[in-house]
């Protein structure tokens, strides 16, 4: 039986550490698919910001570029696959309530829980806009809005309480990281159960 050491991954945290800005937005790309990287979005930002290097506003902007870039490529897959594509990722009551969602508020249904932090789920949203044939030029201007919003909160937390950021990485960075990417296994372990579940159906 294979066993998964989460901290085998550390070493790719540490790359995307070193790489700054740029590593945001690879991150932002992965975290914005199908099998979000619960919360890894947030802390890589507060630790960047929190060091100082380059203003804070610079890190909330890559951030926002790769959560944009990395939810409009889910969001333009389901598009292309159109409601069949929603109703194979989510369930016949979860694809029914974002609908319901996108007809009442439009505009909002994707800024607000673009801003939410996790464990709220936002990848439903993405495959409901892009299934529901939501108006891209809508999309970008609401997922950068909401995203903007949310890594600018990140980023200037960081900023302002940069030494008691970094005080605390240094003595529980291990766990920090373990527990990070436990939870982006058990994201994918999820996703992957409800889709045989829908396919299976």
């Amino acid at each position: 039986m294979l066993h998964f050491d989460p901290l085998l991954a550390v070493p790719i945290w540490q790359k995307l550490r070193r790489m700054g800005g740029p590593g945001l937005v690879l991150l932002g790309i992965a975290d914005n698919s199908v099998i979000p990287l619960t919360g890894s979005m947030d802390v890589l930002t507060i630790w960047l910001a929190a060091r100082h290097r380059e203003p804070w506003p610079y890190y909330a902007l890559m951030a926002t570029i790769g959560a944009v870039i990395g939810g409009y490529i889910t969001y333009a897959l389901a598009r292309k696959g159109g409601k069949e594509t929603m109703e194979r990722k989510l369930s016949r009551k979860r694809a029914k309530q974002v609908s319901n969602a996108f007809k009442r508020w439009g505009f909002f249904a994707v800024a607000v829980p673009a801003i939410l932090p996790p464990p709220f789920p936002f990848v439903p949203f993405l495959i409901a806009a892009g299934a529901g044939q939501y108006p891209p030029k809508k999309f970008l201007a609401a997922l950068a809005t909401g995203r903007g919003i949310r890594y600018s909160i990140a980023a200037g937390l960081g900023y302002v309480y940069g030494s008691h950021v970094l005080r605390f990485f240094s003595r529980y960075y291990k766990p920090a990281v373990a527990i990070l990417i436990g939870l982006a296994v058990v994201g994918a372990v999820l996703s992957l159960i409800q889709y045989l579940r829908m396919r299976k159906k």
